[in-house]
């Protein structure tokens, strides 16, 4: 690789190594030391082609799930099973991945423009501005599709169909209608404890010794030509465990904060009772 080789988007290559290396040196304790992370599926992806791979995932926090995905994805090709132990899997990182993200996040400071350089496809939110949705929706920008469209020519591609890392909100049609035109394998996962190991943005340890879950899936079997863009979205859903469906099931954390509340009048009947 020539010192000054570029990807498709400009990025100097050898500048894009050192920043993966250096930034997964850094945040490699924040999934296995701080926090842990369990993984499962991880030998789906050593069997994925280079190219035309597209990843779909729920969201928690701005840069922490990204960031995961890359440790993962890269200590998976270095024949390690569901663990990211030793980061030395990153000395010789894969390049051709990339992340679609809100171009007015990444502009948001000096750290975000920096791992912008690490595979970012800034895309403008035609539904959001300024942190808040908007009633009257924008226009896409075609340039935002023809990018999403070269990183699939050229590699892996993450994006978060959601939009927004707020739980069971709609999936957008726009990936859907990517999927159809450029159809890629695609790629669930479903992540979980982000949220609570880190700050929105997941820049900040907010708290340790969180499990922190990262399943990956078999890719999605997708009649591309013939399912409706409406089918493919409900497809999606299901698939990274933010249908409407998901919502009766009732979360573990709730049902262990109701015995404990339930233990907890016991113990106080128990000693009144004793009082008295």
């Amino acid at each position: 690789m020539g010192l000054f080789k570029r990807n498709p988007f400009g990025h100097i290559l050898f500048v894009k190594k050192w920043l993966i290396r250096i930034f997964g040196a850094i945040t490699h304790r924040r999934y296995r030391g701080f926090n842990e992370l369990k993984i499962e599926g991880s030998e789906i992806i050593a069997g994925l082609p280079d190219k035309n791979v597209l990843f779909i995932s729920n969201h928690q926090t701005y840069f922490a799930d990204v960031v995961a995905m890359f440790h993962v994805f890269n200590a998976s090709l270095s024949g390690r099973n569901d663990s990211i132990k030793n980061v030395g899997y990153l000395w010789q990182p894969k390049m051709n991945i990339y992340y679609v993200a809100a171009s007015e996040t990444m502009k948001a400071g000096l750290l975000p423009r920096i791992l912008a350089y690490a595979g970012s496809i800034s895309v403008e939110r035609t539904w959001r501005a300024g942190g808040k949705d908007v009633e009257e929706k924008r226009e896409i920008n075609p340039n935002d599709t023809e990018n999403i469209r070269i990183a699939l020519e050229d590699g892996w591609v993450i994006t978060f169909p959601q939009g927004t890392t707020k739980s069971f909100k709609p999936v957008r049609k726009g990936t859907a209608h990517i999927i159809k035109q450029y159809k890629p394998i695609v790629v669930p996962i479903v992540i979980d404890g982000f949220r609570r190991s880190f700050d929105k943005k997941g820049l900040r340890m907010k708290k340790k010794n969180i499990l922190q879950s990262f399943i990956i899936k078999e890719p999605l079997i997708i009649d591309y030509d013939n399912e409706t863009v409406e089918e493919i979205v409900e497809k999606i859903e299901y698939a990274i465990e933010q249908h409407q469906s998901f919502l009766k099931v009732i979360p573990a954390e709730e049902i262990e904060e109701h015995d404990r509340l339930n233990k907890l009048r016991k113990w106080n009947v128990d000693k009144k009772n004793i009082s008295v």
